[in-house]
């Protein structure tokens, strides 16, 4: 790789997973024809699992757009995109003197931040599996039903009362 010009801008995490993308970069090691060496196959592995993944330019772009009125630094609005805060909680580190600077605005920009980007990808498999375990919680449950009384009536049928 050959560096054209030195800091001309500044890379979001998705731009180096594309990047990555394009030179053959997978989470599966056993590609052995790609040109990637093993440690850009684990950035790429790493990036993978952050919300770039479900990022587009088109998003990245229209965020920048529409937060110009906050007038956030270019470093704060790049942590924003890269990190995807969806609380308050997660916005206040990202963004220096939140309070003095953005006062009742900091719920603004996290439901830009909501509206604009794709649910975190990890956060959908936290629900996918939330959903998996509580629909085995029940038919385990059910399972463990069978054979029980269902009323009081059965109960003393069974008793012999």
């Amino acid at each position: 790789m050959k560096i054209v010009e030195a800091n001309s801008g500044v890379l979001t995490n998705f731009d180096v997973l594309k990047f990555l993308e394009s030179r053959g970069a997978s989470k599966d090691s056993a590609r052995v024809f790609s040109n990637v060496t093993p440690s850009e196959n684990k950035v790429y592995g790493y990036l993978f699992g952050t919300p770039a993944r479900g990022q587009t330019m088109e998003n990245i772009n229209e965020f920048k757009e529409k937060c110009k009125k906050y007038d956030l630094a270019e470093a704060e609005v790049l942590n924003i995109i890269n990190t995807r805060p969806s609380s308050i909680v997660g916005i206040y580190p990202l963004i220096e003197n939140c309070d003095l600077r953005l006062g009742d605005t900091v719920e603004e920009l996290v439901e830009l931040v909501v509206e604009v980007f794709p649910p975190h990808p990890s956060a959908k498999t936290v629900e996918n599996d939330a959903k998996t375990t509580n629909v085995e919680k029940i038919e385990d449950q059910n399972d463990n039903d069978e054979g029980k009384p269902e009323n009081e009536e059965e109960m003393e049928t069974i008793d012999g009362s």
